[in-house]
Order: structure tokens, then sequence, then C-alpha cells
């Protein structure tokens, strides 16, 4: 066979709308001129309405994990108590930036697929009153378990200690009102939801952070977002941004203002229902215990070589979707419906997964899957 188009489906980096990427190649402005600092100004308020937040969304050139960093070094100081909350690879990142920065760690914990709760975080307050933050995930990407973001921050709001979330791929697919929940720092990567490429960290930090910012005896130079909170005031940077990128943004920011934040929750949803129906009706069974809007985790089946499956999909039929991490490895398979995706991207992928399973002798009845997708997906989103 000739002819094989590609597709991804994995939670990052995720499909880049025609019009964003074709953003990337308009020709290149300086970064300190009056027409870039206009840019600076449109973005940072679309980046309000992206994250549901009245404080100010910085951006800065990186990937997920630089942000992750960037609040870890500027919330804490070195000896001082961070509370994490750990169910999967990403919260165990959390640990390791912690760590490197002489932080003492408490680590509350889920086994993968299950969801850390409120209560664990209340408890680990109680144990550990001089906490300076709780660090935790909007969504763990690993496991496709969305978090109860709310409950948390009613039982951190009670005590001194700050709110940080990671929402990095739940940002824009799981609804999260940072403002409202009392969560102190949310953040996100470019390449999940906000469908950009890779390369753009964005962070948010409540008034309640900033004295800690302010406060904190950690080293800190390109992540210092002293320097960012002083830059933005004047719709700049402190740094050269990634002009390319910002471009990008600016046009993505239009996509979801279109949408509206609300239809981007409800469209990814009702792909996220129909996946689950799909793998229902293949009798294949759910990983994650609270799944979000942003990936469906599967069980690999007995019979079924999960990383072989993977890449019989992404090598043979052109279906990118992502595997398990860490001790998950072979064992779930993960679906994305973020960002950039549609009814049909979702009927390709089950198509896929059908095709890799009977190939590997799996006893599935083809087009299975696809039709209860189907029963869903027909109509709209409501």
């Amino acid at each position: 066979m000739k002819i094989k188009k590609n597709y991804i489906l994995a939670p990052g980096p995720t499909p880049v709308p025609p019009e964003v990427a074709s953003a990337g190649a308009w020709p290149l402005i300086h970064h300190r001129t009056p027409q870039f600092c206009a840019i600076i100004k449109e973005v940072a308020q679309g980046l309000k309405m992206l994250f549901q937040t009245q404080h100010p969304v910085y951006f800065m050139a990186s990937s997920g994990t630089g942000v992750m960093e960037a609040a870890v070094a500027n919330l804490m100081s070195p000896g001082e108590t961070m509370i994490v909350a750990q169910a999967g690879k990403f919260g165990e990142r959390w640990g390791e930036i912690g760590k490197s920065f002489g932080c003492h760690l408490v680590e509350v914990k889920a086994e993968y697929g299950k969801a850390v709760q409120p209560t664990q975080v209340e408890e680990a307050l109680k144990k550990n009153p001089s906490a300076k933050a709780v660090f935790t995930q909007l969504s763990e990407t690993s496991t496709g378990c969305v978090f109860d973001i709310e409950a948390f921050g009613k039982v951190v709001a009670k005590t001194d200690a700050l709110l940080v979330v990671d929402g990095i791929s739940g940002v824009g697919a799981e609804p999260c009102f940072p403002d409202k929940w009392e969560v102190d720092c949310l953040l996100t990567g470019s390449q999940k939801g906000v469908m950009l490429p890779p390369g753009l960290g964005f962070i948010s930090i409540s008034p309640k952070a900033w004295k800690a910012v302010d406060a904190s005896k950690s080293p800190r130079f390109y992540f210092d977002l002293r320097a960012y909170k002083k830059a933005l005031d004047s719709d700049d940077s402190p740094y050269t941004p990634a002009i390319s990128l910002l471009f990008q943004l600016k046009e993505a920011l239009k996509i979801i203002q279109n949408e509206t934040m609300e239809g981007m929750w409800a469209r990814h949803s009702w792909l996220a229902k129909a996946t689950r129906a799909a793998i229902k009706a293949l009798n294949l069974e759910l990983f994650a215990e609270r799944p979000g809007n942003i990936l469906t985790a599967v069980k690999v089946p007995s019979g079924v070589d999960g990383e072989k499956a993977v890449k019989v999909m992404r090598d043979d039929l052109g279906v990118t979707i992502a595997g398990g991490q860490g001790s998950m490895k072979g064992k779930v398979m993960r679906i994305a419906h973020l960002g950039y995706m549609d009814r049909f991207d979702i009927t390709t992928a089950i198509s896929a997964l059908e095709i890799a399973f009977k190939r590997q002798g799996f006893p599935i009845k083809l087009g299975a899957g696809v039709a209860a997708a189907e029963d869903i997906l027909w109509q709209d989103p409501q």
C-alpha cells in the first residue's frame, strides 16, 4: 500500500489546526516593537479566558515540565514541606522536581488509575501543618484519571498552604475554575488542549501565592516569575520569546473564543463518551476510576501485546495513540480526544484499534466499537 494518512490521537502533542499551523510561517517581527507588544496584550487577555481566571497568565518558552519547575522554584524554598498527590507518572514528577530544589516531600499516594481523595490531602495537611503547598494534577495524563480539584480547593483553603495544579493536559478540555475553587497556581503547556506545537508553558499565580514568590529563597533566573510579571505589566516579555509560537497562540485563542470554553468542554465530553461507549462495546475495560475528557485509558486484554498493538496502529495504520508509562507500559493504551479533534478522529481511532487487535487474533467483532461511537457521534454535542 503506497498511501497512508497519519492521525494523532495521543495526549500531546495533539493536532494543530491549519490556520494555526500557517501562522507559524508568518514573517518574523522584532519582539521589542509596538506591533509585537500588541500581540502580547491580545494573547494575555485570551489566556485569562482559557484559564477562567481574573489573574494574569504568564507565558514562557518551555515545555510543560518547565512551568512545573517554575512553580516549585517560585513557591518553595529549600527545606520547606510540599505535599504531593501522586497517582501516576506526572504526580511523581512533582516530587522529583521538589527534591531537586531541596524540599521536604510528603507523598499522598493512590494506585495508578485511581484518584487521590480529598480526605487524604486533608489528613496530610493535619499531620504537616507547616506544609507550604499541595501539588497535584487536574488530569493525570499517564492514567487518564481526573482529580476533584474543587474539593481539594475547599480542603486546602482552610489552611495557610497553597494549592498548585498541573493542568497541562486538562486545561481547555476539563472544566476548571481556579478563582472559584481557590487554586493558587494553575499551569499548562501549548501542545495539549491549546492546539499548538510544543514549546510554550503558561502559568497563573493568585495574590496569596505571590507572597510565596516574593519570599522564596530557591535559585531561579530564567524561571523567575517576578521578571515575567514586570514585563507583562508593560505588554512585554523578559527574554526573547518564541515569536512564531505566539503568532500561533493568537490564532488558536481566536478559535477557542469562537467555540467558547463551554463549547470546548462539551465537545471534549462528547468525544470522551463516544470513545468509552466504543471500548465497552468491544468488551474492553477502562483503566481510570474517574476518567476525564482528555483521554481514555484502556486495559490491554489477555492475549494482546499492548506495545505491539500501539506500534501496528502507528506504523501500519497511521494512527498514533499512546501506550502506558512507567509500570503501566504494555498494560494500558491511551486514546486521546484532546484539542483539535472531532467525531471522525474518534471513529478512525476505534477502527484502527479493532484492526490492530484483530491482527493479533483477538476475538473482536469488527465495527462494533465504531457503531457504538456513532450512536453518540451522529448528533452534535448537546
